[in-house]
């Protein structure tokens, strides 16, 4: 899939603090206390921001639950299939071939997560979708590569959040974030101007915004083979 076009540079010390939690979690039994935030915090050597910042990722992942009052602070979460399967993912080492099977196997996934899409859209999501669509044309405008990237990565997302399924939504939303901690740029595949690229990028996904809007299927397949035609590369930090 031709996807983004400039990346974060390295993992966050907001990934390294929810990373080091991760570990954390997975050398307890599910119900056990970790500690209070502050001890917590201080283990991860991060400021009070990075901490709670991290700590809403670990929350989100699903690794971590926060009981108030006396004998509270962070626990251990147990944590379902689908949650164990999230966070395998985000544990595999971050060397170059991890990071290329994670881009392979999201793009083995867009076709599917774009065709339910247009089924799962109500007109409050495809607003949310012509949002970063517009942003995509701004970058554009503006030759913002970085800026088109990150609109990009947002409107898959976005496409991802209204699917029901238990199993693609979070596998995909995994891949998406363990790839985005890892991009440094996405480059052309040949000599073609990066300016052109991200024209084309525009094209191709304000087109699938309109078919998915419009449920028109015939169109929109035709629109996800085009999307799948690789004309970048990506460059990690691996």
């Amino acid at each position: 899939m031709a996807s983004d076009l400039m990346g974060d540079g390295a993992v966050s010390r907001t990934e390294r603090a929810a990373q080091r939690i991760a570990e954390l979690v997975r050398e307890i039994e599910p119900g056990t206390r970790l500690g209070t935030k502050t001890e917590l915090r201080e283990l991860c050597g991060v400021s009070v921001g990075t901490f709670n910042e991290a700590l809403r990722v670990a929350q989100a992942r699903g690794l971590v639950a926060v009981r108030p009052g006396p004998g509270g602070g962070l626990f251990a979460a147990a944590q379902s299939p689908t949650v164990r399967l999230g966070n395998s993912i985000l544990s595999i080492d971050d060397d170059a071939s991890s990071i290329a099977d994670a881009i392979r196997v999201r793009d083995a996934l867009d076709p599917l997560l774009i065709t339910d899409a247009a089924w799962y859209s109500s007109p409050a999501d495809v607003a949310g979708y012509r949002t970063q669509i517009a942003a995509m044309a701004d970058a554009v405008g503006a030759l913002d590569a970085d800026a088109f990237m990150h609109a990009n990565w947002r409107l898959h997302e976005l496409f991802a959040a209204v699917n029901p399924s238990p199993i693609l939504k979070p596998m995909y939303l995994t891949l998406v974030e363990m790839i985005k901690s890892h991009t440094v740029a996405v480059l052309p595949v040949d000599e073609q101007p990066i300016a052109e690229v991200m024209t084309e990028r525009y094209r191709i996904h304000a087109a699938l915004v309109d078919a998915i809007a419009d449920r028109d299927g015939d169109t929109l397949q035709d629109l996800i083979r085009r999307h799948s035609v690789k004309t970048t590369t990506t460059r990690t930090r691996a």
